[in-house]
């Protein structure tokens, strides 16, 4: 393992199917979720086999409903010293629900995480990093039902999330109740004033792997914090089912699915990683003792 600066970056999986996907919604009904194949066993053991290759443990953000569906899964995950987070229910957009609806399905994918895993859960991350201006009410939501921090912020411009200007660090965040919670943002580098994306994710198959690269070493060695990458385990599985949906949301979704692996695998090798919950605990963001027992 080689890294320049020491750091050690937060290594997150967000566990959903290939048919869950916010860019492939406009033709797949969530009515046909069940009747569709599901891949995510398959193809999150082969992100686990690449971490376990390398020592590496990592956060995994898990749809409830892939929870309650799989649940040998979650076990497995939880077994190999990985920590288990919240990705909420099901894939549906913070600022699409009330603020009962999301109440209502987090809690309910936070029980069946934390009677899976024997762990409590404490981190969560929303569906398509929805929380955005209009839906940060969520933070309160989070904080009642015993969530220590959030990794849903993205400090970019984008059609679908996003805060512009959000702090990109590692830090306690006010909800709007006043009351705090830890953030840990997606991540951007600077390139001549301009933030751009190296958080992982489709931006990871998308932009050539220098980009990442050189923006995670900035963040690394520049501005000497931690930086949060993220995948999908439908983004190692270039044989999945195609969608018929319009060219953006087919080049966001398919392109470069057969090069992500082999890029992934020369990521792990070239800079630290852990799970989202050490990074915070290294960092004095969140107390050891808090985050074993989830409570005060």
């Amino acid at each position: 393992m080689n890294s320049m600066s020491g750091i050690v970056n937060a290594f997150t999986v967000d566990v959903e199917d290939y048919f869950q996907v916010a860019a492939l919604a406009p033709a797949i009904e969530r009515a046909s979720w069940p009747q569709r194949e599901s891949r995510v066993e398959r193809n999150t053991g082969v992100l686990l086999d690449l971490l376990a290759d390398r020592g590496i443990h990592g956060t995994f953000f898990v749809l409830g409903w892939i929870a309650e569906r799989h649940p040998g899964l979650i076990r497995r995950i939880a077994a190999e010293g990985h920590e288990i987070a919240c990705h909420g229910f099901s894939h549906r957009l913070i600022y699409e629900q009330t603020p009962a609806e999301f109440r209502e399905e987090t809690a309910r994918s936070k029980g069946t995480l934390e009677e899976l895993s024997g762990a409590a859960v404490i981190g969560y991350r929303a569906a398509s990093f929805s929380i955005t201006r209009r839906s940060l009410w969520a933070l309160d939501v989070l904080i009642d039902l015993g969530f220590r921090y959030d990794s849903s912020i993205f400090p970019i411009r984008h059609d679908r999330y996003g805060i512009p200007g959000a702090d990109p660090r590692p830090a306690a965040l006010t909800a709007p109740s006043g009351r705090a919670l830890v953030e840990f943002p997606m991540s951007a580098a600077s390139y001549l004033g301009v933030r751009v994306p190296v958080s992982g994710g489709g931006y990871f198959r998308l932009l050539p792997y220098f980009v990442t690269r050189s923006g995670l070493r900035q963040i690394n060695v520049r501005h000497r914090r931690p930086f949060t990458f993220y995948l999908h385990p439908w983004e190692v599985d270039p044989q999945q089912p195609r969608v018929r949906v319009g060219w953006l949301s087919r080049f966001r979704h398919y392109t470069n699915l057969h090069r992500c692996e082999s890029r992934l695998r020369r990521l792990l090798d070239e800079f630290r990683f852990g799970s989202m919950r050490e990074v915070l605990e290294a960092g004095g963001l969140l107390p050891a003792a808090a985050a074993r027992a989830g409570g005060a």
